[in-house]
């Protein structure tokens, strides 16, 4: 494998993506706005550290995007120094959660350049990143997206095709995280009942996983990241917050009513109001743990007030 292929935001889902399209050997042009993400590739041979979106454009054909938030999508694509700059590029590949909105008003861009884009944004955390497990859920030209599909099992196991418009896949995307978010704001809620009526919460995981309460939060994140007291699933509260939001932008733009769903939104702003932004997401247990007076880990239960 000699082609480039460019990568830009190496955060903490682009860094292992990075990795694994190293190790099956693709040859990379990355940039960061934070130089102590590329600063590991300065001496790799198969990469080329960029200053810039544009410089990244000028080494590779296809670029592929993690970014947090749709003003960087809109920044690094269009920007003053952006890919689009270069004049060269044939295809971005958006794997960020950006939004449907600005989804759409990017690609409609592009096309009146004439670059191809798929808007194509993953699940499955870190760790999927890492062990290259990802959902990849890809929209957009049914052509580019078969070109591009061998590319994208590198970094995803799981790669579907849900349309050809530029922002389906963030769609599909925005629908996974309001229901992951829910799963998890419900869980502490659930658990912090549990532990306090004294059950372990080490049992009460158990029933709950064999049992139709069962769920992403406590099936995975409780057991590893909550109970244990570690709080290191590797995604900021904030971004959570701005998913949902971004879902609710979208459910409000095609009349769907998500009475239940705008329950879980003032959630997750309680969380950020709270200073827990910057934190990760699955310290929304320890707001909850906060307001109810109760510790929910693996051992003994212990209120800490009434």
């Amino acid at each position: 494998m000699t082609e480039t292929v460019g990568f830009i935001g190496l955060g903490k889902m682009g860094q292992p993506m990075v990795r694994r399209l190293l190790a099956a050997s693709y040859r990379l042009a990355i940039h960061d706005l934070d130089e102590r993400a590329t600063a590991p590739y300065q001496d790799n041979p198969a990469v080329t550290v960029c200053a810039s979106p544009r410089a990244v454009a000028e080494q590779a054909g296809v670029v592929l995007l993690s970014l947090p938030t749709p003003e960087a999508l809109h920044a690094v694509v269009l920007g003053e120094d952006g890919i689009t700059r270069a004049g060269t590029v044939d295809c971005i590949i958006d794997l960020s959660t950006s939004g449907a909105t600005a989804t759409r008003a990017v690609a409609a861009e592009l096309v009146r350049l004439g670059v191809g884009f798929l808007d194509a944004p993953v699940s499955g955390g870190v760790s999927g990143a890492a062990q290259g497990t990802l959902s990849v859920i890809v929209a957009g030209d049914a052509a580019l997206y078969e070109g591009y599909r061998e590319l994208l099992t590198v970094i995803g196991r799981n790669v579907f095709y849900v349309g050809s418009e530029a922002g389906q896949g963030q769609a599909m995307k925005l629908v996974n995280n309001i229901l992951s978010a829910t799963a998890l704001a419900a869980t502490a809620e659930a658990m912090a009942v549990a532990t306090k009526a004294g059950i372990a919460p080490s049992v009460a995981l158990a029933i709950l996983n064999v049992s139709s309460g069962r769920n992403s939060a406590t099936q995975e994140k409780f057991p590893r990241n909550v109970v244990t007291g570690t709080f290191d699933a590797g995604f900021a509260t904030q971004l959570m917050y701005k998913d949902v939001k971004l879902f609710e932008a979208l459910a409000e733009e095609l009349g769907v009513p998500v009475t239940v769903c705008r329950s879980v939104i003032g959630a997750w702003h309680l969380a950020v109001t709270q200073g827990l932004g910057p934190e990760d997401f699955t310290t929304i247990a320890r707001m909850v743990e906060a307001m109810s007076g109760v510790e929910i880990r693996d051992r003994p239960s212990r209120p800490t007030s009434d």
